[in-house]
């Protein structure tokens, strides 16, 4: 074991961590890069028999004939002709009462929890979610096979790491496609979209995939039926207790990921308290990142640098805690086999990543900084603001928090945002059903009376972008947090147009907007 691994980590840790990178067996699915996909069509035709197979021995089979399966999906208005409809009980209906829809429209057979008797074939499972990612996988032929698989979980970070390690391998001669926050409405697709995205992405020639896997998608199955080659945790802080309800379940879910039937090798953050217990816990090889295996940081406003493995790093995004995204891209780039000056060239070569730490406008003579970041979490937030402080004289923050998500966290966002900067304004996110004025209560109501004159309320986002921005002084940094790249703002259950950085710009490029209204 590398001397440099030994400094706080408990000695349990110590013992699972029984190689070196140097040392990784890397099998030759690590060597995929030239690897070219078998399949040429994104359909792959099994029938119903082989789709009650691949649903495990417990599940029962009705009146099955041999018919074609097409593809897979739960949701009955995707139903065509020779297409397997899951009858999923869901929180607000069941699956089961759609049934009848999903066979008028064609389906060949029926993935139920109980008979339904509609004339055609049903395979009977105990949870038809469950069963989604392997019957999927099954329907399209078991893409994830052809494929280098790479999920990255965390609290916070996930978009990042999965935006460096997608764009230094495809610098590098890989045919990567990535699936996050950035590409889709949801983090991690429904099984049945995953499978049919990767089957369409081996059918485009692609040979790797990165990945977000979010804890909800952990819980719900939706990364069943198949193996990554290498899943990569970020951190684990507060966030989706409104699912999970405890730290400990929340933290459970993550590491579900890193069990034999999820992952071959896991890539965890050990200077990350619950990174510790994973790599001690976990059944599978780990190998560990951290900042013990770099020196000479250094960060500025559109980038940061440190020294590794006797290489220069030279990442172009700030903010100090995209040093840990770099890592856990370099090191998961490593154990896929990537030659380590390839890499490292590749990641000072990265395109931005849409609103993570995004430099809208960088410090000048004449006007502040501007920051637009999504971080949404206490610590996400505590993470941003000290990277921001670094940077200028005084930091000014506006942030919400969205609706129908976590109550728990919006206090300790309040408390957040007054510990790290010198005047917050709290405004709306996505408020979604919920009343703007009751979030915005919320939040406020974990920030001390005595820091309550460096807080002003200013429900409208736009405005509230308005008065940060008119209100500083050039040196001064104005972080815009909690929506990042996203275009929208959802109001009730309609998405507007609003785009935090598009604002921003407006607001900088006339000065008469602001009035020079001071927060």
């Amino acid at each position: 074991m590398s001397p440099m691994l030994r400094w706080d980590m408990p000695t349990a840790v110590m013992l699972r961590l029984r190689f070196s990178l140097n040392s990784f067996p890397r099998s030759p699915r690590f060597w995929a890069c030239s690897r070219r996909p078998t399949r040429s069509d994104v359909k792959a035709m099994i029938d119903d028999h082989a789709l009650a197979a691949a649903l495990g021995g417990e599940a029962a089979r009705h009146d099955l004939t041999g018919r074609a399966v097409v593809d897979l999906t739960h949701d009955s208005r995707q139903v065509g002709p020779g297409w397997a409809f899951a009858c999923v009980p869901g929180e607000t209906s069941d699956g089961h009462d759609y049934a009848r829809q999903a066979v008028t429209a064609g389906a060949s057979v029926l993935i139920t929890e109980h008979r339904l008797g509609l004339g055609i074939g049903e395979i009977v499972v105990g949870n038809c979610r469950r069963v989604l990612g392997a019957g999927a996988a099954a329907v399209h032929g078991h893409p994830a096979k052809s494929l280098t698989m790479v999920g990255v979980t965390g609290t916070n970070g996930k978009t990042t790491t999965t935006h460096m390690l997608s764009s230094l391998l495809g610098r590098t001669g890989w045919r990567e496609r990535q699936i996050g926050t950035l590409y889709g409405r949801r983090t991690t697709p429904e099984a049945p979209d995953l499978q049919r995205q990767l089957a369409t992405f081996v059918a485009e020639g692609a040979n790797a995939v990165v990945m977000e896997v979010s804890s909800h998608a952990l819980v719900m199955g939706r990364v069943d039926g198949m193996i990554l080659d290498a899943a990569v945790f970020t951190n684990l802080g507060h966030d989706h207790l409104d699912l999970h309800h405890t730290a400990e379940a929340y933290f459970e879910a993550k590491a579900s990921l890193f069990q034999p039937e999820h992952a071959r090798v896991g890539v965890v953050n050990l200077d990350d308290p619950y990174g510790q217990r994973l790599a001690a816990e976990a059944p599978i090889e780990i190998v560990g990142y951290g900042h013990h295996q770099i020196s000479e940081v250094m960060v500025t406003p559109d980038r940061h640098t440190y020294r590794w493995q006797g290489r220069t790093v030279e990442v172009p995004i700030g903010g100090a805690f995209n040093v840990d995204n770099s890592l856990a891209a370099l090191t998961t780039a490593e154990i896929l086999g990537g030659d380590l000056d390839d890499v490292v060239a590749a990641l000072a070569d990265m395109a931005p990543v849409p609103g993570r730490f995004e430099l809208v406008a960088a410090p000048s003579p004449s006007t502040p900084a501007v920051i637009v970041d999504y971080a949404h979490t206490p610590d996400g937030l505590i993470g941003l603001l000290d990277s921001a402080r670094t940077l200028g004289d005084r930091v000014i923050i506006v942030f919400g928090c969205g609706g129908e998500r976590d109550v728990d966290k919006r206090p300790k966002m309040g408390a957040a945002a007054v510990a790290g900067a010198d005047h917050v304004i709290v405004t709306s996110d996505n408020p979604r059903r919920e009343d703007p004025d009751m979030i915005i209560d919320a939040i406020v109501s974990g920030i001390t009376t005595a820091d309550r004159h460096r807080v002003s309320v200013e429900t409208d986002r736009r405005q509230a972008i308005i008065d940060a921005i008119g209100g500083a002084d050039p040196g001064d940094i104005v972080v815009i947090a909690g929506k990042g790249h996203e275009t929208t703002q959802t109001i009730g259950t309609i998405p507007h147009p609003f785009d935090d950085r598009e604002i921003a710009r407006a607001v900088l490029a006339d000065p008469t907007i602001s009035g020079n209204r001071a927060p």
